[in-house]
């Protein structure tokens, strides 16, 4: 460790992870020895959000702390360290609501230590593998380390993170309408990989489509700035997933509201639909923010009734993680105090 514990003691660390959407699998079939493989878009509006500095315990205040602590002690563990962190959590990514919380979360809380203490092996891809995330799917990771639109290649059979195999800026003046159902959770821990394990067999054509559809229609609408075909892609992909997924989640979406407020938003001229993860949240794609502002407004006044929805205004967050570190110079007094220890 490069940081003597004095140094440690004058430096700030912050760190903003945004949420990001999970778009879908592309392979569950897994004929060619790789498994998984998927796409999603960093976003912006939700967000995890922390400051670190140094202390001999660990005492952490905020939204999700629990989860905080427990990544904390592991990464602290890992790396040896002998000293402990006092965190700030601001804000937090709401927990299983399909925005990537944990893996947000868990990549904050490890970058800030990591910086704080100087440990130089400190790349997200790392980080990821101590804590056990991306155990499926690595666009948390990917939209952590680049922002924009991620594609992972899924896990082969020496894999430790999935690969990020593409990843490309996003249009900024599309919109992404959320669609938040508070009283809904998506599966999460042990339901997850009970339900993964009991999910009949993908065949080999539907894995081809969802290839297909990403590689030949989705990424070029990126390139192309053409909404409608992305969009078209995008709800392809979900419909295809969430129906296969809906063996095991009791339907294509988990909010019993989603369907129709979709539907809804289709007709407002929403080019993408679907849920993001395993849910509860949806979105909804438009060109543009007039358009997604009007359909905003009409939604959140057709469902003004169910207090359990909410409805966010969001874009593309094309940048990575914001970290910054904030070292402060030591008081007089410290210094004589470390004169004397001397």
């Amino acid at each position: 460790m490069k940081n003597t514990k004095s140094n440690v003691k004058t430096k700030t660390i912050s760190v903003l992870a945004p949420a990001r959407l999970h778009l879908g699998f592309l392979d569950m079939h897994g004929g060619l020895e790789r498994k998984f493989g998927s796409l999603g878009l960093s976003i912006s509006n939700v967000e995890t959000s922390l400051t670190a500095e140094y202390a001999d315990d660990i005492a952490i205040t905020g939204p999700s702390s629990k989860r905080a602590i427990d990544y904390a002690e592991q990464v602290l563990s890992h790396f040896g360290i002998d000293g402990g962190v006092k965190m700030t959590i601001k804000s937090a990514i709401p927990e299983h609501s399909g925005l990537g919380s944990g893996t947000q979360l868990s990549l904050a809380v490890a970058t800030a230590i990591s910086k704080l203490y100087d440990i130089s092996d400190h790349q997200p891809r790392h980080l990821a593998a101590i804590l056990h995330r991306g155990a499926r799917s690595g666009i948390g990771i990917g939209t952590f380390m680049y922002g924009g639109f991620i594609v992972d290649g899924g896990r082969g059979e020496n894999t430790e993170v999935p690969p990020v195999i593409s990843h490309m800026p996003f249009p900024e003046h599309w919109r992404i309408v959320l669609i938040f159902d508070d009283e809904a959770e998506g599966i999460n821990g042990v339901p997850e990989r009970r339900a993964f394990n009991t999910l009949s067999p993908m065949s080999s054509e539907t894995a081809g489509v969802l290839c297909r559809l990403t590689l030949m229609q989705a990424l070029p609408a990126i390139s192309e700035n053409d909404c409608d075909r992305f969009g078209d892609a995008i709800t392809q992909i979900q419909n295809i997933v969430g129906d296969y997924f809906s063996q095991v989640q009791g339907g294509r979406y988990t909010s019993p509201f989603m369907n129709s407020i979709l539907e809804k938003m289709a007709g407002d001229g929403a080019t993408g639909l679907g849920q993001s993860s395993w849910g509860p949240t949806g979105f909804a794609i438009f060109p543009n923010e007039p358009m997604a502002f009007q359909a905003l407004k009409k939604i959140r006044k057709e469902w003004r009734s169910e207090s359990r929805l909410r409805f966010v205004m969001s874009k593309a967050c094309n940048t990575q993680a914001a970290i910054t570190v904030t070292e402060s110079k030591p008081s007089n007094r410290d210094e004589i105090l470390n004169v004397k220890n001397l």
